[in-house]
């Protein structure tokens, strides 16, 4: 069975020059199945420095890697301790936005919604784990199984935050599109994901204890410098930089659309 559709082009400047970075053993993952090849295989683009797998998981093993979820992925997973966290990203983006619809992609564990509601706005969510999203409608909220690509509200957001999203999607351009058209003048994109550029990555890589690698569930690994100038290219200005608390290593940024 093809596990991966193979990346022919760099995903995000769709340069041909790219060549192989490294290897990681993914077995140790929580979420490996032995039906999974142990090895996932990283490639660099030469033109823009970018780094990613080889290729993304087909349809029918996405179904199989999204039958289990990380515990801190589970809807309601310690909500008071995830509460504080998700009430200071909130806080920084409400000197640009603090009101209208919060669009969450990837909501996880809920914690990002369940705050946005408490802080007044119109909290919607998209994730791709069905039980998820059948928890987070039972609990009164909107939630939707359905790739960003594909959803088609009434009403545009001031804010759509995705927190260590991105780097789960094989071609970011297509979700940083479809998030631009859905954004309000002046609405807010918040994105974390880990951060490529950090002094912390390059320890951790020297002593070969970089999680990233073996990440069965990411395709990207972003540099703060790619992720500006993919968020620029899309009318998406970065204006906050921060130290993501969610998780090790990771970079939190606002961006206004203009």
């Amino acid at each position: 069975m093809n596990e991966r559709i193979m990346f022919e082009d760099c995903p995000l400047c769709a340069s041909s020059r790219i060549s192989d970075h490294m290897t990681a053993d993914c077995s140790k993952n929580p979420l490996y199945k032995k039906s999974l090849n142990p090895e996932i295989v990283w490639r660099k683009c030469l033109e823009c420095s970018h780094i990613f797998t080889e290729g993304y998981y087909t349809d029918e093993l996405c179904r199989i890697i999204f039958d289990g979820t990380h515990q801190n992925q589970s809807v309601g997973e310690q909500v008071e301790k995830n509460r504080i966290v998700s009430a200071r990203m909130i806080e920084r983006v409400l000197p640009f936005v603090s009101e209208g619809v919060w669009l969450d992609v990837g909501f996880g564990n809920g914690s990002l919604l369940f705050t946005a509601q408490e802080y007044g706005f119109k909290a919607v969510g998209l994730d791709l784990r069905q039980r998820n999203v059948d928890v987070m409608n039972s609990l009164g909220f909107e939630a939707h199984c359905v790739n960003l690509t594909d959803f088609a509200p009434k009403d545009k957001c001031a804010v759509i935050s995705m927190a260590d999203v991105l780097e789960h999607m094989p071609y970011p351009r297509n979700a940083l599109e479809a998030a631009t058209a859905l954004l309000k003048a002046g609405g807010v994109l918040l994105v974390s994901m880990p951060n490529s550029e950090s002094i912390v990555w390059q320890l951790l890589d020297e002593h070969e204890a970089n999680p990233y690698w073996a990440e069965i569930e990411h395709y990207h690994n972003f540099s703060r410098t790619t992720l500006y100038s993919l968020l620029n290219e899309y009318g998406l200005i970065p204006k906050r930089y921060g130290v993501s608390e969610r998780y090790r290593v990771c970079m939190e940024v606002i961006a206004v659309k203009t």
